[in-house]
C-alpha cells in the first residue's frame, strides 16, 4: 500500500507541470516548443494516461485497504465475542444484550475505519504534502511560503473543533448503545409479551422516543459542528489561494515569471490545501475512532471471573463423587455498568419496591452471604434432593457445580479434583443441567437436540427423545424433527420444552445431573411424562434434583434441607420427618398439600 501510495502521489504531482508546460512552452509565442503538435499530441495523451495509471493503481490500493479493514472487523469481532463467551454468568445477569451488540456491530464498524481509512488517508496526505511543497519551493520560493502563512489556522482550528467532535462522537455512541438495549428489550418475544400483558405499549414507545431522539440530537450536533468545521477550513483555503493569486499576479505583471507557473503553482496550492485540511482533521478522525476503540477493548479487556488454570487437568468420564466442603458464597455486587437504563418503577436501593415486603410474616431469606458454610458428601450414582423455601441458596448451589460461579471460600471436589483445577471443556462434558426455564434456539427441533452432541445419528436422537417421551409428539408433527420450534421455543409447550431438554441432555451423556424440577406449572399428562423420562435420565448417574415433588423427595438417597443458604438437615425422609424440623414442615404445608394423585401415583411405582 505504501509503494502504490508513493507511486499515485508522484503521478499526481506531474499533470501541473504538463498544464506549465502547454502554457508557456507549446501553445504560447515564443515557447521553446511552440506550434509544436507532435508535442501538444505527446502532453494531451499524457494528461488522459496519468488518471488511467492512477485509477487503476487506486483499486489495488483499495483492494489491499479493504481487506486489511474487513480483517480488521473479523478479528475484533471475533476476541470480543470469545472473551464474552468466557465471561462469567454474573457478567450477563448485570449487562444489557443490546449494549453488546451495540459493541459487536457499530463499535466495531467505527474502530475498522481508522485502520481502513483513516491511517490510509494520513500517510497519504503526509507523502503528498511533503512532495507537493517540495515541487512548489523548487517553482517558486516566495509563493510557497505565502500559500502556508494561513497553516495556522488549519492548526487552531483543527484542535479546537476536533476535542468537542469527540465528545460528541462518545455521546452519540452511548446514545445508540441504549437504543439498542431498549430494543432487544422489548422486541423480543418475552418483552413483547410482557408490554401486551401490562398494556405498557404507549409507555415503552414513549421511552423509545426519548432514546431515538437523544441519537437524533446528537446526530445533527454532530453534523453542524462538521459542517462549520470544513466551512471554516474552506474559507482558509480561499484566503491562502486569494493570496497566492493577488501577490503572483503582481509578479506576472512585473515578468517575475510565466503564466504557466503560477496556473501550475496554483493546482499545486489546491492540492496541499485539501491534504492540509485532511491532516488537520485527522486527530478529530482518530478521536472518534479511538472512542470506539475504547468501548471495544472496554470489554476484551475485563478480567474473567471463572478461567482455566495453565496446568488445568483434563478429566475424562468422571465417577461422579462430588464434594462440597465448608462452601461460602457472596454474589458480587460490583456490577459492570455499559449502560443505564432506569426506569420509574424501579426498586429501590435495597431492592424491595417502596411500601412493599415489610409486612411479610414468612421468615426473610434476604442476607449478605448466599451460600454460608456448606459441606456435604455425594456418592456415585446417588440421588439428592433439594429441599428449602424460595431464596434458600438451592439454585446457587447447584450453579457453583459446573463453575458458572466459583465458591467465595472453601472448595468443591469432583472425584478428588477440585473444580478450579479441572479444564472447562471436561467440566462441561460429564455434568448436564435441566434448568428451570428451558432455553430453545429459533430453529428447528433436530439442531436444538444435537447442540448437545453435534455427531449424533438420527437413531441416536430418536432413542433419546423416546427415553424423554417426546418422540411419538415429534413423530407426530407435519415436519417430524424438522419443525423450527419458533423464538425460544415459544411455539411449544411448557411441558413439550422441558421432555426436548430432557432428551438433549439424554444425549449428552452426562455423568452427573443438575435437575431443577420445574413441573409445578404443567399439566397432570405432562407432568407423569416428564416425571416418567427424569427417573430414566437418572438411572446409574449421580443427579442433584432441586425438587419440588414429593415423588422425587421419596425417590432420594438423600435430601439436603436448605434455609438462608446453610443446610439445616440432612437424611431420608423418613430420618427427617422424624426430626420434625424444618423439613417436617415444609412435609405438611407444601410437598405433600400440592401432590395430586398424578405424582402420588409415580411414587407408589
Amino acid at each position: 500500500m505504501l509503494v502504490m501510495i508513493l507511486v499515485t502521489t508522484g503521478l499526481g504531482l506531474l499533470s501541473p507541470l504538463i498544464f506549465r508546460e502547454l502554457l508557456d512552452n507549446v501553445l504560447t509565442e515564443g515557447g521553446t516548443h511552440y506550434g509544436d503538435v507532435s508535442r501538444l499530441n505527446l502532453l494531451a495523451l499524457a494528461m488522459v494516461a496519468i488518471p488511467i495509471v492512477r485509477g487503476f493503481i487506486s483499486v489495488i490500493q483499495r483492494t489491499y485497504s479493504a481487506t486489511v479493514g474487513e480483517g480488521t472487523i473479523y478479528d475484533l469481532r471475533v476476541a470480543l465475542y470469545t472473551h464474552l463467551q468466557r465471561m462469567s454468568l454474573h457478567f450477563f445477569t448485570n449487562t444489557k444484550t443490546g449494549e453488546l451488540m451495540s459493541r459487536l456491530n457499530n463499535d466495531v464498524v467505527d474502530a475498522q475505519r481508522a485502520i481502513s481509512d483513516t491511517i490510509v488517508s494520513l500517510v497519504t496526505n503526509i507523502v503528498t504534502v511533503i512532495a507537493t511543497l517540495a515541487v512548489m519551493l523548487t517553482l517558486e520560493w516566495r509563493l510557497t511560503i505565502l500559500g502556508l502563512l494561513v497553516l495556522p489556522l488549519f492548526i487552531f482550528i483543527g484542535r479546537r473543533v476536533g476535542t468537542q467532535l469527540r465528545d460528541i462522537a462518545h455521546a452519540q455512541m452511548s446514545h445508540n448503545a441504549r437504543m439498542n438495549a431498549m430494543m432487544n428489550e422489548t422486541l423480543n418475544i418475552s418483552g413483547s409479551l410482557l408490554v401486551k400483558l401490562f398494556g405498557q405499549a404507549k409507555t415503552e414507545t414513549n421511552r423509545f422516543k426519548e432514546r431515538a431522539s437523544d441519537v437524533r440530537d446528537a446526530g445533527v450536533e454532530r453534523a453542524v459542528l462538521g459542517s462549520k468545521f470544513f466551512m471554516m477550513m474552506s474559507l482558509v483555503s480561499v484566503i491562502g489561494t486569494a493570496i497566492v493569486y493577488w501577490v503572483g499576479g503582481h509578479l506576472v505583471l512585473q515578468g517575475a515569471f510565466t503564466i504557466g507557473t503560477i496556473v501550475a503553482f496554483s493546482t499545486y496550492l489546491t492540492q496541499l490545501y485539501g491534504p492540509l485540511q485532511a491532516l488537520t482533521n485527522a486527530p478529530v478522525d482518530f478521536a472518534t475512532s479511538v472512542v470506539s476503540f475504547e468501548r471495544v477493548f472496554e470489554i476484551i479487556d475485563l478480567p474473567l471471573d471463572i478461567d482455566e488454570k495453565p496446568e488445568a487437568v483434563q478429566l475424562g468420564r468422571a465417577n461422579g463423587e462430588l464434594i462440597f466442603n465448608d462452601v461460602t458464597f457472596v454474589y458480587d455486587n460490583t456490577i459492570t455498568h455499559l449502560s443505564e437504563a432506569k426506569r420509574f418503577w424501579e426498586a429501590d436501593e435495597g431492592g424491595v419496591l417502596s411500601g412493599q415486603g415489610a409486612s411479610n410474616k414468612k421468615r426473610s431469606q434476604a442476607r449478605e452471604l448466599a451460600l454460608r458454610n456448606v459441606s456435604f458428601h455425594i456418592e456415585p450414582g446417588q440421588l439428592v434432593a433439594l429441599v428449602g423455601p424460595s431464596g434458600a441458596g438451592k439454585t446457587t448451589m447447584t450453579y457453583l457445580i459446573p463453575r458458572l460461579y466459583d465458591p467465595t471460600s472453601g472448595h468443591i471436589t469432583l472425584d478428588g479434583h477440585d473444580l478450579r483445577d479441572l479444564t472447562l471443556k471436561s467440566l462441561a462434558d460429564n455434568i448436564g443441567m435441566v434448568t428451570q426455564e428451558t432455553y430453545l434456539f429459533h430453529d428447528t427441533i433436530r439442531t436444538n437436540l444435537i447442540y448437545a452432541k453435534p455427531d449424533a445419528t438420527q437413531e441416536e436422537v430418536e432413542a433419546a427423545c423416546k427415553a424423554a417421551n417426546i418422540h411419538d409428539f415429534i413423530a407426530g408433527l407435519a415436519n417430524g424433527y424438522d419443525t423450527i420450534v419458533g423464538e425460544r421455543g415459544y411455539r411449544l409447550s411448557g411441558g413439550e420444552k422441558q421432555r426436548i431438554a430432557i432428551a438433549r441432555v439424554i444425549l449428552k451423556d452426562p455423568r452427573i445431573l443438575v435437575l431443577d424440577e420445574a413441573t409445578s406449572h404443567l399439566d397432570s399428562q405432562s407432568e407423569a411424562l416428564v416425571h416418567e423420562a427424569l427417573a430414566r435420565v437418572q438411572e446409574g448417574r449421580t443427579s442433584i434434583v432441586i425438587a419440588h415433588r414429593l415423588s422425587t423427595i421419596l425417590a432420594a438417597d438423600h435430601i439436603l434441607v436448605m434455609d438462608r443458604g446453610e443446610i439445616v438437615e440432612q437424611g431420608t425422609h423418613n430420618e427427617l420427618i422424624a426430626k420434625g424440623g424444618l423439613y417436617n414442615q415444609l412435609y405438611e404445608t407444601q410437598f405433600r398439600s400440592v401432590d395430586n394423585d398424578v405424582t402420588e401415583s409415580i411414587a407408589g411405582d
